[in-house]
């Protein structure tokens, strides 16, 4: 167990600005770094120490890794924070901290490299008796063998790159003469966007909501959920509402619904902030695994805001090495919560 006294926040924006209300709530130094862009951020001035570390290309600056790495020995800084997106889901990222003798504010590099494929979380999660939607993923991603594969399965479908996000590489397929087509298509904007055009097929749940449980782990093997957050209401794959309780839920479905979210969590013997997320079909309350998101989420307020908790303050502390300081039965709902994004768009 190490107490942890500075924390280097490897990102910009609003997350930044987040993570330093909660360092200073907890004594905490907290180091910023920025890029010329960001020069004038509410964040660079909230931080206690504020550090350029480049141009304003990601690369050159919050992607830099031995640029953060060098700030954060510079300053004796004993943890890194990620934020969410940039280096967050880097398991690479992660095992290099661990190897500076720098805490790494998330999971360990395992369960990132795990769920890191689509393909591999399924099979992790099957193996764990976490309910899988049906459908193929294999090693032979021949046209033909995909096309075997789908037809085995009932119309509509959905094509999705393994290493994907972001609907990018994801196709909905509604009938056999679109099929080749389409995974030409998906192919290659999965190369395209990832480098990898790996694919898995799965049944498209038409009507499906998008229902995702907020996850927590220690260092000793302890793992709750910390309730659900609904976020159905998207465009092209991007959450655009998010909300808590799920309008959907009742008391026994969402106990169904944790325990299998804390399945998933005890199968990557998972040790921070994350997120298990649901297809749900509510025309037979049937529930299947879609991924885990190993880092914390841009809704995660939605959380904080029913439960009462500050799931910064709960992932500094279990990074310290403590043990969770919340039970599951301790986690209580008060409310509801909702949060909107707000997408400037060319509507032509």
């Amino acid at each position: 167990m190490k107490n942890i006294n500075s924390i280097l926040i490897a990102n910009r924006g609003e997350i930044a600005s987040r993570i330093i209300r909660t360092c200073r709530k907890m004594g905490i130094k907290s180091i910023a770094v920025f890029s010329d862009a960001d020069s004038e951020g509410l964040f660079v001035k909230e931080a206690d120490l504020a550090v350029h570390i480049g141009e304003n290309s990601p690369s050159a600056s919050y992607l830099n890794q031995d640029k953060i790495i060098e700030v954060a020995k510079n300053h004796g800084t004993d943890a890194i924070h990620p934020g969410y997106g940039f280096l967050s889901e880097n398991a690479g990222f992660a095992r290099r901290c661990e190897q500076e003798g720098i805490i790494f504010i998330g999971p360990n590099a395992k369960a990132i490299e795990a769920m890191g494929s689509k393909s591999r979380a399924k099979s992790i999660m099957r193996d764990h008796n976490v309910p899988v939607i049906p459908g193929y993923q294999g090693e032979d991603q021949s046209t033909n063998r995909l096309i075997q594969e789908s037809e085995k399965i009932s119309f509509p479908l959905l094509l999705k790159a393994t290493a994907g996000g972001g609907g990018k590489g994801m196709r909905i397929v509604h009938k056999e003469a679109d099929l080749e087509s389409n995974i030409e298509a998906a192919k290659r904007e999965a190369k395209s966007a990832f480098g990898d055009d790996e694919l898995i097929i799965e049944k498209y749940i038409a009507k499906g909501r998008h229902i995702e449980f907020q996850i927590f782990g220690d260092k000793h093997g302890n793992a709750i959920h910390i309730l659900e957050r609904e976020c159905t209401i998207q465009r092209r794959y991007q959450k655009v509402l998010d909300e808590s309780p799920s309008p959907v839920l009742d008391e026994n479905l969402r106990k169904i619904m944790g325990e299998a979210a804390v399945k998933a969590a005890k199968a990557l013997n998972y040790d921070n902030a994350g997120t298990v997320e649901f297809i749900f079909d509510d025309s037979n309350n049937e529930f299947f695994f879609l991924e885990v998101n190993t880092r914390l989420q841009v809704e995660h307020p939605v959380t904080e805001e029913i439960t009462g908790l500050d799931l910064v303050e709960l992932q500094i502390e279990v990074a310290e090495g403590k043990p969770l300081s919340i039970t599951q039965k301790a986690v209580k709902a008060n409310g509801y919560a909702i949060e909107a994004r707000l997408y400037a768009e060319d509507p032509t």
